[in-house]
């Protein structure tokens, strides 16, 4: 019973289906490249200090306060420079830009070089109206030699919490 046994040579590998696969997803991923961006905001949290300096810091901030149906303008902090109220339902962000940029033409006047802005916000806001102000604070588009350019207001934003509305009526009120 001699059976025929064949010896194992060295045999081939077939890796034409694999070249195939990487001839076409390489320029696949390539190109995909291209068309993925990442947008970084760059955001400011406050500091922690002893409240002397702060105090009187803290006067001086330029606010954005972002409300259900209006947005605030104040300058310093607590002391309102104009109240926009929301159009159709929507945040009038052309109005805020009016505004910002008459307040960083007053702060020029004045010799005061302010890069910074808080946005406060209430709870709920949608996160599309709170990048939409960042936008808006950060630069606005202006006409130099005939050409649209991006100018810049506020470029430093930091972010936190609303007052509470009662809070700030009371404080008006005294």
């Amino acid at each position: 019973m001699n059976i025929p046994r064949r010896t194992h040579g060295d045999t081939e590998l077939d890796i034409t289906s694999f070249m195939s696969l990487m001839i076409i997803l390489v320029p696949v991923l390539l190109l995909n490249m291209v068309f993925s961006h990442i947008s970084v905001l760059k955001l400011n949290l406050p500091g922690l200090s002893d409240g002397s300096a702060a105090s009187a810091e803290e006067n001086r901030q330029l606010e954005m306060v972002l409300r259900q149906s209006y947005i605030d303008i104040n300058y310093p902090a607590g002391m309102r420079v104009k109240r926009i109220p929301h159009v159709q339902g929507e945040p009038d962000f052309a109005m805020v830009s009016t505004v910002l940029q008459e307040v960083k033409r007053q702060l020029q006047e004045k010799s005061i070089d302010k890069k910074d802005l808080v946005i406060l916000s209430e709870r709920g806001t949608p996160y599309k109206t709170l990048v939409r102000a960042m936008d808006t604070a950060r630069s606005y588009r202006a006409v130099v030699a005939a050409s649209v350019v991006d100018a810049e207001l506020f470029p430093q934003i930091s972010l936190g919490d609303a007052p509470q509305e009662q809070t700030l009526q009371t404080a008006a009120g005294q």
